[in-house]
């Protein structure tokens, strides 16, 4: 490899951890952003960042860069450091601003950044290649930096309404913002559906319902940063003391531990109802599982019965239903 090549892959390379970021940048956008114009505008760039990661790397492959293995060394730390910042600061996001809207006002102005180094990025790529000769990465990067600069435009254009969103809720007292529209609670609707469904399916259909990571904490995550008191799960949660709100806390779902959790630290910051909230926090059987009935966790049950005592063990330290127990020492008893 000469040259010339060398410093196109290290270009490629740069403009190939910059789309690995921001793919983790935009997945933390989406999960607390409401369905609307500037969602779907993200949503849209998410998958056309994808897109535009894996031809880089075809290109990449093209160039032959494991003849330089220094280069590729190179490569791969780049990668990696540029998805450590974007992981980084995808739980931040979740906690600016004032509120809901405010958070995806900050949110958009960060992404106009993110596509102007892109921009920038993918410009100097595209000169570079012509500088050298080599054409078909040229035409690589200005087929990308266009629809780089397409989707500035598109987010510049949604600025002045997020804004405008933003004096509403901030300033006028009338906001619309709706956590359970954002990208998370949509995505724990359609596990908690799939989960249900499964009840009635084979094991093999259960077992890869089960396989969704994370959402139920992701989505109390988001609820917990912007709730208030009529929020919570609790009734009357303000006018309790800590062992009334204690005694209550085995009943609630993951994600209405985790708002409890985020209200109480703000709020009163009692160190007995957090240790317990602490205590109760965990993995459920599978994702979306706090959110079906009792009739709907027995059907699974009845279909896959491997993990009846996991179930038996998450239902006796949080929710304790007894409908639910009973089915699961009937499946151990019969396995």
């Amino acid at each position: 490899m000469n040259k010339d090549q060398q410093k196109v892959v290290q270009y490629l390379q740069e403009a190939h951890a910059a789309e690995q970021a921001l793919v983790s940048v935009l997945r933390s956008q989406i999960a607390m952003t409401p369905s609307g114009p500037y969602r779907s505008a993200v949503e849209s760039h998410l998958d056309e960042t994808r897109r535009h990661a894996q031809r880089v790397a075809d290109r990449l492959n093209a160039i032959d860069r494991g003849s330089n293995p220094l280069g590729a060394f190179v490569g791969v730390v780049e990668t990696v450091a540029g998805q450590a910042v974007a992981l980084s600061m995808a739980p931040l996001q979740l906690l600016r601003g004032s509120g809901g809207h405010e958070k995806i006002l900050k949110n958009a102005k960060d992404a106009c950044a993110a596509e102007a180094l892109e921009i920038a990025t993918y410009t100097a790529l595209e000169r570079l290649a012509e500088k050298v000769g080599d054409e078909q990465t040229a035409k690589l990067a200005a087929s990308i930096r266009g629809d780089e600069e397409r989707m500035l435009a598109r987010v510049l254009r949604e600025i002045p309404k997020l804004t405008d969103a933003v004096v509403r809720a901030e300033v006028n007292g009338e906001s619309s913002y709706d956590v359970t529209t954002t990208g998370a609670a949509d995505a724990a609707r359609e596990v908690a559906e799939v989960a249900t469904k499964a009840a009635t399916r084979a094991k093999r259909t259960a077992r890869q319902a089960r396989k969704v990571p994370g959402v139920a904490q992701a989505e109390g995550q988001i609820k917990g940063a912007v709730a208030s008191e009529e929020d919570l799960a609790i009734a009357g949660y303000d006018d309790l003391n800590a062992e009334d709100i204690t005694a209550k806390l085995p009943a609630l779902s993951q994600i209405d531990l985790a708002k409890i959790d985020a209200y109480e630290r703000k709020n009163h910051n009692r160190a007995t109802v957090l240790a317990r909230v602490q205590s109760l926090r965990g993995a459920e059987p599978w994702a979306g599982y706090d959110e079906l009935t009792v009739a709907e966790v027995v059907a699974a049950l009845s279909a896959d019965d491997e993990r009846a005592a996991e179930i038996r063990a998450y239902e006796r330290a949080h929710k304790n239903r007894a409908g639910v127990q009973k089915a699961a020492e009937r499946e151990l008893a019969s396995a």
